[in-house]
């Protein structure tokens, strides 16, 4: 297919506009000319013509009336993850299937070659159009890339948020102040429906279980277990799509912010007497026995959804590479997407490079960390210690094999953040202007390691990925703020001041305090 016939198909392109007979002036021309010579009024110029749908239409019936995009050349497949390349094991996206014959991971494999008849040029101006557009579905920053993610998906089986074009933060007083960094960025991925990165991958996942069900295959609901955001996302998405959802959720080891984000949108919660590898063991077993799709990152539906967000900050540079991301890690599939999706851009010629990848792992869930430290030698999985950045409290990480490939093909790095090194970073980025959830304090911590032992430089750009929004968080800051951690000193805590509520009380603490911020410059 030529660049221009596949332009044409796009939602963007709309055909020359033929005159209507009608409307032609057919006049002499020496009356057009004296009619415009008489005219006291200059011309104006005709307002542009918008083609708006009627009011009776919504934009998905407005897109499948267009018939936009269906492209039929190209194609993907479930194939095993990093298999031999003489392996011809593969499986239609639309069966049911999460393992390979081996009981290995699988991996959604594109057909690259039809990808290429295009060149970087194209695929950048593409998706470059579509950003900010609520035409169906490429208002989503993840379908705007529907090429690259499910392409032979219907856009009517498609369930989105607009999910996605998340902001890119630059942390300016942060990076100077504590890092002598001009060129640090905070890819804010937790402003999003939910609150966190997972409404990237769930919406995919949630559509291809759609176009399941209208294929009536033997899916009556979708489950998976929960440290807080996977949850949120797969009950959002499920409820706008009026699947239902079944959540094992770890009891009293997530937030209040994220237990009442399933419970609010529908979702059967099952509260479980364990953590979250005891959770994950179980859905995998009752997914085995029932009607029920499998919803966590062992599918590998998510990291297609999830690696739109590497090509979104390419994006978001103009399409320049930065030198480092970090990733908080924890069921390690996220750190795997972000390298999938810069892989695939330089692969396809939009850049010719891919940056550093960091990994962040929280020191009471480390097990990647470990294993980094022993030079890849000897892996084991840990029993995860409690902790503040409670989305990454896993000790057997289901995607630790594609982690370890994305980190050796991005001359990567793990890292680690203690308790105490986390809420610092979380209180410190806070006191910049930012409100950060505590993942983002431990990605935060490896970058304060990696700039102060030199790994990092000063003019080295770097992107520091924040997976969830700080208001699902709160109760940790609170307690932080009021020094109500045991054993922590909470030394960034900054508490309110009682006072008594007279003017000369009032004025003697001001200026105790602006006599001290005075001092300070």
């Amino acid at each position: 297919m030529a660049a221009s016939s596949l332009l044409r198909s796009s939602p963007f392109f709309l055909p020359p506009q033929q005159p209507n007979p009608r409307t032609i002036n057919t006049a002499p021309k020496s009356l057009q000319i004296k009619a415009t010579i008489s005219s006291d009024k200059p011309t104006e110029t005709p307002p542009p013509i918008k083609h708006r749908r009627t009011a009776d239409e919504s934009i998905r019936q407005e897109a499948h009336r267009r018939n936009t995009s269906e492209y039929d050349n190209f194609s993907a497949k479930y194939v095993p993850f990093n298999a031999d390349p003489a392996c011809t094991e593969s499986y239609s996206l639309d069966e049911i299937v999460y393992r390979s014959r081996s009981g290995g991971l699988l991996d959604v494999q594109h057909d690259m070659e039809a990808l290429k008849a295009f060149d970087g040029n194209y695929w950048k101006s593409l998706f470059d159009s579509r950003v900010g557009k609520t035409t169906w579905p490429y208002g989503s920053g993840v379908w705007s890339k529907k090429e690259w993610v499910l392409p032979e998906i219907d856009s009517d089986d498609i369930v989105s948020a607009f999910e996605g074009n998340s902001n890119m933060f630059w942390a300016e007083r942060f990076g100077k102040q504590h890092l002598g960094m001009n060129d640090l960025w905070v890819k804010h991925c937790g402003i999003s429906h939910t609150g966190s990165f997972k409404d990237l991958g769930m919406t995919v996942l949630v559509s291809q279980v759609n176009r399941l069900r209208k294929m009536n295959r033997p899916v009556v609901g979708v489950g998976c277990a929960s440290t807080g955001d996977t949850s949120a996302a797969l009950s959002a998405y499920c409820a706008s799509a009026g699947i239902p959802s079944i959540v094992f959720l770890p009891a009293n080891k997530i937030s209040i912010s994220q237990l009442v984000q399933p419970i609010a949108n529908g979702a059967f919660v099952l509260s479980l007497d364990t953590d979250f590898d005891g959770c994950m063991h179980l859905v995998r077993e009752v997914t085995s026995e029932l009607p029920i799709y499998l919803a966590n990152s062992l599918n590998s539906l998510r990291i297609e959804g999830q690696k739109t967000a590497a090509i979104e900050i390419l994006q978001q540079f103009d399409w320049e590479v930065p030198d480092w991301v970090i990733v908080p890690g924890g069921n390690l599939g996220n750190i795997y997407a972000f390298y999938k999706g810069f892989h695939m851009c330089k692969e396809l010629g939009l850049v010719d490079r891919i940056p550093r990848l960091v990994c962040a792992q929280a020191a009471n869930a480390n097990p990647l960390y470990l294993y980094f430290k022993s030079g890849w030698l000897d892996f084991s999985p840990v029993k995860a210690k409690t902790t503040f950045a409670s989305a990454i409290q896993i000790g057997d990480p289901v995607s630790i094999d594609r982690a370890v490939y994305a980190l050796q093909n991005s001359n990567g790095i793990v890292e680690e953040a203690t308790e105490e090194e986390l809420m610092d970073a979380m209180a410190q980025a806070d006191a910049t202007g930012m409100f950060i959830c505590p993942h983002t304090g431990v990605a935060l911590t490896a970058l304060v390691k990696l700039r102060n032992s030199g790994v990092i430089k000063a003019t080295d750009r770097t992107v520091v990925v924040s997976t969830a929004h700080g208001l699902k968080f709160t109760q940790s800051k609170i307690d932080y703020h009021s020094k109500a951690i045991p054993e922590m000193a909470c030394r960034l805590a900054n508490p309110p001041v009682n006072v008594k509520a007279d003017f000369e009380s009032v004025m003697d603490v001001l200026k105790k305090y602006l006599l001290s911020k005075d001092s300070k410059h």
